[in-house]
This record gives structure tokens, C-alpha cells and sequence, in this order.
């Protein structure tokens, strides 16, 4: 009998890790999610600019918003995981997207690039282990890595940036990590400085549709989605832009859930052949963010490669 290992860490998962959960596309059928629904940690806020937001949000409509984008993602057959347990002096928690990157082996544990969040990390890493999701890789070192900073396009190629919310050395592990499952095409950008995240100026929404803001996406973005086929819908003012226009989760090809307050992105969705799911998101908008940061996704189903 051979005793030794010869199959490959995916398909080890099923039968070791008792999941066969991964992540390679922003677009792929949404299967699990993890959030943190907002607790004690986003009342008795007293400075936006120390909680590092726009404006003081309502507690209670934080919760009302986030309660409401979780009940299309059931409706929709998603498994919605909790992050129940966080430290009271981080407002921010509610922004999975940024503590955590799906991959299709398992997830990596980011680092956040804000003091005000690094104990989030703590608790994130906890819950996936107890849901039963293989952690991967955590960023260590000097290493700062947000979530928001990469986008799947499949299974080989990911659009990843550096900025304020991804240095050299947390780019550098990333990039090390996912060169070991498969993904041989990195994209990289560097994010404006006023920009924290990819997921605020572009979003991928069907199989050869894209979303961006000219005026801030990178050409070598419109270089590489072309060259694959795709149709790049621009947003049409910096007002839809800052109403976070982008900031959408397909829930499968051609169907989205993103923000109210961009009516005509939605037109020039529709008109495209989008399915979009309108969800209020106006005290989530005061803390900087919106549907796509409040969701990490934790599984999805995988597509075709492009090429």
C-alpha cells in the first residue's frame, strides 16, 4: 500500500477539511459569505475622524441596512456566516472584505492597513477555523494586505494593487501564495492615493461585463478585460461614484445586489442585460463603505478561464 500524499491540498479538501468551499471569480455563483453584523463596537461613536469614517453613522440603521443585504443573500441560497464575537474599540468590523481573501484552496488572513484595525484579525482568523475553512497564508511581517486590494477575474488571473491598504511586502506574500495554487497572470496596479480598494472604482458583473470609473481605473485594467472580451460600462459622475456606484457582489453572472443611489448606473446596467438588486445603504456609506466591503466571500462556484 502507498502511504504517501500524492493528491493536491484541493482535493484534499472534502475529505480532510469536511468543505469544499474556494474562491476564483467575482462572479461565479455566490454559494457562503462571512459578516459581522454591527455591535457595541459602533455605538458611542463620538469622532468620524478616529473611527476612521465619513460621518458618525445611526446604530440601530446599521444594523436595519446590514439585516436587509443579508436577507437577499438567503434568499438567494447563501450561507451567511457570523463573526459574533469582536473587540469593542473596532468600529470598522462590519468590512469582512477587508480581513479575509477566498481562495480556491482556503482563505488568507489579511492585515489591515489602519490601527484602529488590527485586533479585528484576531476574531476573523477564530471564526473561520471554526466554521472548518483552511487559513492559508496570514500576512505577517511588515506585510499590509487588505481583502478589497485584489479581484478575482478566474481561476489564473487576479488584479491586485498596491496603496496605502497594500504595501510591497504584503503584496509580495500574496503573489507568493496563489503563485503555489494555480494563478499564473498578476495584475498589478497601484491604487490612488485618495482610493483604499479596487472594489471603489471597478467590479466585474457578468462573464464579459465590467463596471469602473474612468477617471481613476487604471489603462492596463482596460488593457487586460478587452483583450479578454469584455464590455467596460464607465460610471457616468463622480456623484454615482461616490454613492458607490462600484461597490457591488454578483450573486451569479448577470445578477447584482449593489447601493442605492446611482440610478444611472443601474439604467446602464440594465440595459446591458443586468439583473440589479437595489439595497439602502446610507448609514453603511457614512462608515466608507458599502454592500461589497460589508461581504467576504468565502465560496463561490468557478467559471471558465478567459483564455
Amino acid at each position: 500500500m502507498n502511504s504517501l500524499t500524492t493528491k493536491s491540498f484541493k482535493d484534499d479538501l472534502g475529505n480532510v477539511w469536511g468543505v469544499n468551499y474556494g474562491v476564483c471569480s467575482e462572479i461565479g455563483k455566490l454559494r457562503a459569505v462571512l459578516m459581522r453584523r454591527p455591535g457595541k463596537e459602533v455605538e458611542g461613536i463620538t469622532s468620524a475622524e478616529v473611527a476612521y469614517m465619513r460621518e458618525i453613522p445611526d446604530p440601530q440603521g446599521l444594523r436595519e441596512e446590514h439585516d436587509n443585504l443579508v436577507e437577499i443573500y438567503k434568499q438567494h441560497d447563501v450561507d451567511v456566516y457570523y463573526i459574533d464575537e469582536m473587540d469593542e474599540t473596532c468600529p470598522n468590523a462590519m468590512y469582512c472584505r477587508d480581513l479575509v481573501l477566498g481562495t480556491p484552496e482556503g482563505v488568507i488572513i489579511c492585515r489591515p492597513g489602519i490601527k484602529v484595525r488590527s485586533k479585528e484579525v484576531k476574531h476573523i482568523s477564530k471564526k473561520i477555523s471554526e466554521i472548518g475553512i483552511p487559513i492559508i497564508k496570514t500576512i505577517h511581517g511588515h506585510g499590509i494586505f487588505e481583502g478589497a486590494c485584489l479581484t478575482w477575474i478566474d481561476r489564473e488571473t487576479v488584479i491586485i494593487g498596491t496603496g496605502i491598504r497594500c504595501n510591497e511586502e504584503g503584496y509580495t506574500q500574496v503573489v507568493e501564495t496563489l503563485k503555489y495554487i494555480g494563478v499564473k497572470n498578476f495584475i498589478k496596479i497601484n491604487i490612488p492615493h485618495n482610493q483604499n480598494h479596487i472594489d471603489g472604482f471597478l467590479s466585474i458583473v457578468n462573464y464579459k461585463t465590467a463596471v469602473s470609473f474612468p477617471y481613476i481605473t487604471p489603462q492596463v485594467i482596460y488593457d487586460e478585460l478587452e483583450r479578454r472580451g469584455f464590455n467596460i460600462l464607465e460610471i457616468p459622475s463622480m456623484e454615482e461614484k461616490l454613492n458607490f456606484a462600484a461597490n457591488s457582489v454578483a450573486l451569479e453572472p448577470g445578477k447584482i445586489v449593489m447601493p442605492k443611489g446611482a440610478p444611472k448606473t443601474v439604467e446602464m446596467l440594465r440595459k446591458a442585460g443586468i439583473e440589479v438588486i437595489e439595497v439602502n445603504q446610507d448609514e453603511i456609506k457614512k462608515g466608507g463603505g458599502s454592500v461589497h466591503c460589508l461581504t467576504a466571500v468565502l465560496n463561490r462556484e468557478e467559471i471558465p478561464l478567459y483564455l
